[in-house]
């Protein structure tokens, strides 16, 4: 069952918790506006566990630097703490993350299907 998220004007989200995974579906703006309350937010849920977690930012309308920022220490928080993080995209994410090269660290997905067949094989 999906929980809302409370996070900002600009962007909304809800979490589903399984057993060995958090899924993150998130809709609007991930700038520098929405950046400190979405770090803030996910950093916590990572740490209430489970550690694997899915992004699914396929109805993202626009991620700026401080986006992509959180992304990096969002995915490096899940693999401190033994977790993985994939992040489900859309041609618009997938173009500003292969502009600063971080496509393979981010761990991109075209699909919410795939990362959850990624997710229960971890």
């Amino acid at each position: 069952m999906a929980e809302p998220l409370n996070l900002t004007v600009s962007l909304r989200g809800t979490r589903e918790v399984q057993d060995n995974y958090q899924l993150f579906r998130l809709t609007g703006l991930l700038d520098a506006f929405s950046e400190p309350t979405f770090r803030k937010v996910i950093s916590k849920c990572i740490e209430e566990g489970p550690t694997h977690i899915i992004l699914d930012l396929s109805q993202i309308d626009f991620v700026d630097s401080s986006g992509l920022g959180a992304l990096v220490q969002l995915t490096k928080q899940a693999q401190s703490a033994g977790g993985t993080s994939q992040i489900v995209t859309n041609a618009r994410v997938t173009q500003t993350v292969k502009v600063v090269r971080l496509e393979q660290f981010l761990s991109l997905r075209p699909s919410v299907d795939i990362a959850l067949e990624n997710a229960k094989q971890s």
